[in-house]
């Protein structure tokens, strides 16, 4: 146990300091104030697929975007069974705002994710009816403030990115939330700190679905979304095709930007992260187990050292278990604070790290199982390698 103890704390301060400064939030949009002297035309492609629900507060909002240059939403329904298509169609005429196309692709082909074949039949409708310079891939769950799109494009064109994305403020509102959702952001910026990410050069890659910013030429060299298209996280599928073509991109925390869509109990949030959880792992078995291990080591065995090593009377052991802990719990105030939460949730993500333990092993159970990836009545197979 006190070697167990030594290793992960160990490994605590090699996250602390040799992991691109996972844990800090100051990964906020350039703001530089030099706007562009021409404004680029831009497309907003929202693919939709039930989503009636939020729908009335995210539309509105890119609807009432305050940009200068010219931009158009498309709306891709994706075979909506609760009247998707027809409400955006209504909330447009009572709002008014941007000009709004409602299309539908039809059902996904195989080989094809449902999510990205909208996008490829949104993109295909901008450049035939807008032919803009930019594209903002955003999902129907994503309300944006006046200003989003103006400081999205502005951050582009004065860095001379080809790919800007924001990870949306999630929703945290139920007692499940508060402990489950922050943890979740925590764990993306472990797995791909924004400093690498956006570092030139850097092979680390990753993006944030919800709030997607794309130049049209770098799409287009890119090959997307067609060479993702089985891409079950198809966000960080994307920022590696576009960094693969040579494409600059820039990842961070998002301040005007959020997620409207509601997780109020444990089930929802459960199935969030499991639908593509083992997809992550790229569905190895050795890559689960390794997951798992490491789970353990990092986020359990802390606080089993500091706890039974104090019941026990080995003080040693209590010591360095409760000094990683320490780390951990200090490297997790920092999202607790981007989320306006309490900073006394900070010692219990052990806790939370045990319930994503659990969740990404439910994810691999119901992979073989057959109902892997499911999402919205529909689920998807594990990517065929041998397509391009």
């Amino acid at each position: 146990m006190i070697v167990i103890a030594v290793v992960a704390l160990c490994a605590w301060l090699w996250l602390l300091l040799a992991q691109g400064m996972f844990w800090r939030t100051d990964v906020r949009l350039p703001r530089t104030g030099a706007e562009p002297a021409t404004w680029p035309a831009v497309a907003v492609v929202v693919p939709a697929r039930d989503e009636a629900e939020v729908l009335p507060v995210s539309l509105p909002s890119l609807l009432a975007q305050d940009y200068p240059g010219p931009a158009t939403v498309f709306l891709v329904d994706d075979g909506s069974t609760d009247g998707t298509g027809d409400l955006a169609r209504s909330l447009h005429a009572t709002h008014g705002g941007l000009p709004l196309t409602v299309t539908s692709p039809g059902e996904p082909p195989a080989g094809w994710t449902g999510k990205l074949w909208a996008v490829r039949h949104g993109m295909a409708q901008a450049r035939e009816r807008s032919g803009a310079e930019f594209l903002l891939l955003t999902d129907a769950d994503i309300a944006h403030r006046p200003d989003s799109l103006r400081s999205l494009v502005t951050a582009a064109v004065a860095a001379d990115l080809d790919m800007v994305s924001q990870m949306a403020r999630l929703r945290v509102t139920t007692g499940w939330e508060r402990l489950i959702v922050p943890a979740f952001v925590y764990f993306f910026a472990q797995l791909y700190p924004f400093r690498w990410v956006n570092r030139a050069g850097s092979r680390t890659a990753a993006a944030a679905g919800g709030c997607v910013l794309l130049r049209s030429a770098t799409a287009e060299a890119a090959r997307v979304p067609d060479a993702i298209r089985q891409s079950v996280i198809d966000d960080v599928a994307l920022s590696r095709a576009v960094k693969r073509s040579g494409g600059r991109i820039w990842l961070g925390l998002a301040e005007r930007v959020d997620s409207v869509r509601p997780y109020p109990g444990l089930g929802e949030l459960w199935r969030m992260v499991s639908r593509s959880a083992y997809a992550q792992l790229r569905h190895s078995p050795a890559l689960l187990a390794g997951t798992v291990v490491g789970l353990a080591l990092i986020y359990l065995a802390p606080p089993a050292a500091a706890i039974g090593g104090a019941a026990a009377g080995a003080w040693p052991l209590a010591g360095l278990g409760l000094a990683a802990w320490a780390v951990m719990t200090g490297t997790y105030l920092p999202m607790l604070r981007y989320y306006r939460q309490p900073p006394w949730l900070a010692p219990l993500l052990p806790y939370t790290a045990a319930l994503y333990l659990l969740m990404t092993v439910d994810s691999a159970v119901e992979h073989y199982r057959g109902r892997g990836a499911a999402w919205k009545g529909r689920t998807y197979a594990r990517p065929d390698d041998t397509l391009v």
